[in-house]
């Protein structure tokens, strides 16, 4: 499924819960002093609402492949022979300094063997292809009730617009093929290793 909408590395990942523990730690402070029942309430809320924008980044799911292939209506419209297949997510306030971030990580990525077995090459050392495919439900929100709320996943025309941006820049330094945006798609490919990693811009 496409994205109607579809974030810094994960070693970076520590800091911002750190720092948005700070600011919650500050707003749970004005909650304590809150004297009647809706001030307490209102400022609880607040502190939730403080949680989940934290939370609201761009998105790429990276898995290395063998071979990968997207399919629509039965038609192959994008396949790779080498590389990684790439899932796309895109928030509301994402923009083009979010995708030029993840465009450059993901090429510089060292996570292909060298001699030795270990991760030590990128997609440019060993002429890797992109497989990339708009992923909305990157932001599939399951925390109340059974169904997902894709409340969080940025609007079409905004992910479109977006998702189009960090493929160009991509496209710049390796090969990319691509989904077809807002399609049904059967996407297919052999993870190499495995290896899956989730990136996230700043």
């Amino acid at each position: 499924m496409d994205q109607i909408g579809e974030r810094t590395d994960l070693s970076n990942f520590g800091g911002r819960r750190s720092e948005a523990g700070e600011r919650n730690s500050l707003l749970k402070k004005k909650l304590s002093r809150s004297t009647t029942f809706f001030g307490r309430k209102a400022a609880l809320q607040k502190v939730k609402r403080t949680c989940w924008r934290g939370e609201l980044i761009l998105r790429v799911v990276v898995q290395r492949a063998k071979q990968a292939s997207v399919t629509v209506d039965g038609k192959v419209v994008g396949q790779i022979d080498f590389g990684v297949v790439l899932l796309v997510g895109v928030t509301h306030k994402d923009d083009k300094s979010d995708a030029a971030y993840l465009a450059d990580k993901i090429v510089h990525l060292r996570i292909f063997e060298d001699e030795h077995g270990k991760m030590n090459k990128s997609l440019l050392d060993v002429g890797g292809q992109a497989l990339s495919v708009s992923q909305f439900t990157l932001y599939g929100d399951v925390r109340k009730g059974r169904r997902p709320s894709f409340a969080a996943a940025a609007k079409p025309d905004q992910a479109e617009t977006l998702y189009r941006h960090f493929n160009d820049l991509l496209s710049e330094k390796i090969a990319v093929e691509t989904g077809i945006f807002g399609a049904m798609m059967d996407v297919k490919f052999i993870n190499d290793g495995p290896v899956t990693l989730l990136l996230e811009s700043p």
